[in-house]
């Protein structure tokens, strides 16, 4: 970002977080406050004469131009007080430049809360630069107010809370370096302390209820993710459990079988469920290391000694175990292979895995066939089974594990497709976009 859009972006304001959208009634509002002090600044300011009230004068036997005159003492009864000398005078004709500054004075106050900082200096500006004329005094009064109202809403809407800070400093020096303060009676100098007083007590009323809804809005944020990183854990651990207990179930169900017919294929299959034991621990203690990595201390990796999380370059160990439980599978890579992003060849080896697992749990005695297809700008992977009887050892599933897939793939942009295949069997289909380094 350039400082010139810097700079813009500041005097614009953008909207702060405790900012509700406006409505009509918001708008209306603004906008006959707006009008309504613009009007009575041109007709104010329209009122080219005024007295000002001489003390001085009184008893002088000269007369200085436009004094007015004195009421005659009555010749009976007694005197009447007696009045101050007071001289009128006349302004010179309002210009065109003087009714556009004091258009300016109040019109922008329509957007006071959507871009309360340049407002604010909008309304400042066209005072000074109003009173750098001929400005009436009841001009000045108005635009005086219209001041107030800006500074308030800058102080109360703008984000940029120094900004705020320091433009109300250098507002509050151009009304004393320039004559912007109007001149009041002692009745309204109660009135002209308790209102910023008053404005004061809303304001730091308004921030603590502000507070208030930060901290509660940052407490949603910390339980939304909370649950996000639950949910993210469980998928994880779904995929690292489900897929090698369901495969040492299979293979621990046929080594049981044929214990007391072949001992050597017992002896096969018991060793198969011992590898696919090891691999799930592997994987359990990588996952279980990432959840308790901290900044500092030492290395979890390194006490845990956790593996590289699987890819697809892993994805002949994998069809390698699941055929050892009596599955038949075949695997078949489409193109040439390039380096994936971490998170996409993640995601491509869980939905291989969790394909084989629910073909393993509900295809006992199928064909299956996994198909990796590196295409010009993304992955695809299908893993398809003939169809097949339920195992007896396999637990009914719910459905996560679909359900974590396609919410994994759509970190990514990826979709996945399942279903029965028109001809018998279940297939499995994701497309993962990718972008080559």
């Amino acid at each position: 970002m350039s400082g010139y859009e810097g700079f813009i972006g500041r005097m614009r304001g953008a909207r702060a977080w405790w900012a509700p959208p406006l409505s009509r009634w918001a708008w209306a509002a603004d906008g006959l406050l707006a009008l309504a002090l613009a009007v009575a600044t041109i007709v104010g300011d329209l009122n080219r004469s005024y007295v000002e009230l001489r003390p001085d004068l009184a008893g002088s036997p000269v007369r200085v131009p436009g004094q007015l005159p004195l009421p005659q003492q009555p010749t009976e009864g007694p005197p009447l007080p007696r009045p101050v000398p007071a001289v009128e005078h006349l302004l010179p004709p309002v210009e065109a430049w003087e009714l556009a500054a004091a258009l300016l004075t109040a019109l922008p106050l329509v957007l006071r809360r959507r871009f309360p900082l340049a407002v604010y200096w909008l309304v400042t500006g066209a005072a000074v630069l109003l009173h750098l004329g001929d400005a009436a005094d009841d001009a000045t009064t108005v635009t005086f107010a219209s001041g107030l109202v800006a500074a308030y809403s800058a102080a109360m809407y703008s984000p940029h809370r120094k900004a705020v800070l320091g433009s109300l400093v250098a507002g509050a020096l151009l009304y004393a370096e320039f004559p912007l303060v109007p001149d009041v009676d002692a009745g309204l100098v109660p009135v002209l302390v308790l209102l910023p007083v008053a404005l004061a007590s809303h304001g730091v009323h308004l921030w603590r209820e502000r507070e208030r809804e930060l901290r509660a809005g940052r407490e949603e944020e910390v339980r939304r993710a909370l649950e996000a990183e639950r949910a993210r854990i469980a998928r994880e651990l779904h995929d690292v459990v489900t897929h090698n207990v369901s495969v040492m179930t299979i293979q621990a169900g046929a080594a049981r079988t044929v214990l007391a017919a072949s001992p050597d294929r017992a002896r096969e299959a018991m060793l198969a469920v011992e590898a696919s034991g090891r691999t799930a621990l592997s994987e359990l203690r990588h996952v279980m290391g990432l959840l308790t990595m901290a900044t500092d201390g030492p290395d979890p990796a390194t006490d845990v000694d956790l593996a590289p999380q699987p890819g697809l370059d892993r994805l002949t160990e994998l069809t390698d175990r699941v055929r050892a439980s009596g599955v038949l599978v075949e695997a078949e890579v489409r193109g040439v292979p390039v380096p994936l992003p971490s998170g996409v060849d993640l995601a491509a080896y869980r939905v291989v895995q969790e394909a084989l697992t629910n073909a393993v749990k509900h295809a006992a005695g199928a064909r299956v066939s996994v198909t990796v297809e590196y295409g010009a700008d993304r992955l695809r992977v299908e893993v398809s089974d003939t169809g097949g009887r339920r195992s007896a050892d396999a637990e009914p599933g719910g459905g996560h594990g679909l359900l974590g897939l396609r919410e994994r793939l759509a970190v990514y942009g990826g979709t996945l497709r399942a279903g029965r295949r028109p001809h018998g069997g279940y297939r499995v289909r994701a497309v993962i976009p990718w972008e080559a380094p």
